[in-house]
C-alpha cells in the first residue's frame, strides 16, 4: 500500500512539474502557442528587403516568426490567391486575370505599397555606350537592333539577357520599355534572349561577356556591371538611376513595389505591414531601393 502510495505521489509530482514548465514557457513567450508565422512569399527583386525587414521585425517581435521566400511575383501572388501564404511581395501590379481568379477563390487582394525601384538597364564596362532611349533599348530587346555598330559602338553582336517570364520585373519591362507602355502593342521579347533565373545570374553574365545587356532592380546592381543612362526620348535628358532620379521623376524606367493580401489584414499581419510603410522605411535605401517617404 505505501508503495503505491508512493508511486502514486510521484506521478502527481511529475504531472505538477511538466504543467508547471509548459506555463513558465508560455509566459516567457516561447510556447508554440503564442507565436504567429506569417509566410511571405513571391518576388525576387523584393525578396533581400522582405528578408531585411523580417529580421528586423522579429527581432523587436519575438513572438512573431516572418518565413520569406522567393520564386517570382506570379508564384507569391498564386500562392496568396490559393491561401498558403500570408503575404505575396510583388514587383508589378496583380493582372487582371489574377484578380478575376482571387474573386473567384472567394478572396478579395489588398494592395500595399512598400517601396519604389529603378530598373536599371546594365553592359559590361568594356561596352562604349554610354546611353540610350527607351526606343532603342526597345529596338535591341525585339531584334530590330542586333549590332551594337548601329548604337555608335563595337562591331559586336548583342547578346540579349532578362529574367524569367514568372518574374514581375520582366512584366514590368515588357510593357513599359520594349511595348512602350502602349497597351494595344504585340511586341515581344526577341526569341533570342536567354532568360536568367535570377538577378545573379544575369550580374555573373554581364561580367563575363563585352557583348551583353541586361536590366535589373537598382539594388541588385553590382560595381562590376555599367549602368547605362536612360532617356525618354531622343531630347533627353539621358538620366541614371538613383533614388534622386526616381523621386523627381526624371529616370523613365522606375515602379513601385507591392505587398499584397488576401483581404484587410488582421493582428500581427496588419502589425507587420504598418510598420515597413513607417519605420521599416530605413532599411529601404541600405538595400539600394527608393523609399516612400
Amino acid at each position: 500500500m505505501n508503495h503505491r502510495r508512493f508511486l502514486i505521489c510521484t506521478f502527481l509530482a511529475f504531472v505538477l512539474l511538466c504543467a508547471g514548465c509548459k506555463a513558465g514557457r508560455q509566459r516567457a513567450g516561447t510556447g508554440p502557442e503564442s507565436v504567429q508565422t506569417v509566410e511571405n512569399k513571391g518576388s525576387d527583386t523584393l525578396v533581400n528587403l522582405a528578408l531585411a525587414w523580417a529580421e528586423l521585425f522579429m527581432h523587436t517581435h519575438p513572438d512573431v516568426r516572418i518565413s520569406v521566400t522567393g520564386g517570382g511575383s506570379g508564384t507569391g501572388i498564386a500562392a496568396m490567391i490559393n491561401g498558403t501564404v500570408s503575404i505575396a511581395n510583388a514587383s508589378r501590379e496583380m493582372k487582371h486575370e489574377e484578380i478575376a481568379a482571387a474573386e473567384a477563390n472567394g478572396v478579395k487582394p489588398l494592395e500595399f505599397v512598400v517601396a519604389r525601384d529603378a530598373i536599371a538597364v546594365v553592359v559590361n564596362p568594356e561596352n562604349q555606350i554610354e546611353r540610350l532611349t527607351l526606343q532603342q533599348i526597345s529596338d535591341i530587346y525585339t531584334g530590330r537592333t542586333t549590332n551594337w555598330k548601329e548604337l555608335g559602338g563595337k562591331d559586336r553582336p548583342i547578346v540579349l539577357l532578362s529574367r524569367e517570364s514568372n518574374s514581375g520585373t520582366y512584366v514590368y519591362f515588357l510593357e513599359n520599355v520594349i511595348r512602350l507602355g502602349d497597351h494595344k502593342s504585340k511586341l515581344l521579347f526577341s526569341p533570342d534572349t536567354l532568360l536568367m533565373p535570377s538577378s545573379e545570374g544575369i550580374s555573373s553574365e554581364i561580367r563575363q561577356n563585352p557583348n551583353a545587356i541586361g536590366y535589373d532592380g537598382l539594388g541588385y546592381v553590382t560595381p562590376d556591371q555599367k549602368m547605362i543612362k536612360v532617356a525618354a526620348d531622343a531630347r533627353g535628358p539621358y538620366v541614371l538611376p538613383s533614388s534622386a532620379t526616381v523621386n523627381d521623376g526624371s529616370y523613365p524606367i522606375s515602379r513601385p513595389l507591392y505587398m499584397y493580401t488576401a483581404g484587410r489584414p488582421t493582428g500581427q499581419v496588419k502589425e507587420y505591414l504598418d510598420w515597413i510603410q513607417d519605420g521599416g522605411q530605413a532599411l529601404v535605401t541600405k538595400l539600394g531601393f527608393v523609399p516612400l517617404h
